[in-house]
């Protein structure tokens, strides 16, 4: 059986850059049945962190996916929270979107973990 993830990102990295077809194109297919779920988001971060460049929407996009994602059940773990650092430390630095994200996921949860918490105020 293909590998579709590899073959998806073979296709979508073959020029080295992520355009805005191609973010519509990842979108449509992402959000198709209406649910984010973390191995979507995994994908998205993988194809993040091997595209040498890529359109700010398809960051925006990766970003909301990760706060969907971590958000779906309304609570955040430990295990999230231990997922979501090593997401936004990922390449040495944590900016203003990665900051705003982490305090979207504190506003939007109805329970977060204390290692969630300890993130939040590490990064606020």
């Amino acid at each position: 059986m293909a590998d579709w993830k590899k073959l998806a990102k073979d296709l979508i990295l073959a020029d080295g850059y992520i355009e805005r077809k191609e973010t519509d194109l990842i979108k449509k297919a992402i959000l198709a049945d209406g649910v984010v779920s973390k191995s979507e988001a995994e994908f998205l971060i993988e194809l993040r962190k091997e595209a040498p460049k890529a359109v700010q929407e398809f960051h925006e996009f990766v970003l909301d996916v990760v706060k969907k994602a971590i958000l779906a059940d309304g609570e955040v773990s430990a295990a999230e929270a231990a997922w979501l650092e090593k997401f936004v430390t990922a390449d040495g630095t944590v900016d203003a979107a990665e900051k705003k994200l982490i305090a979207d996921i504190k506003a939007g949860a109805k329970k977060s973990c204390p290692e969630f918490d300890a993130l939040a105020k590490k990064y606020a």
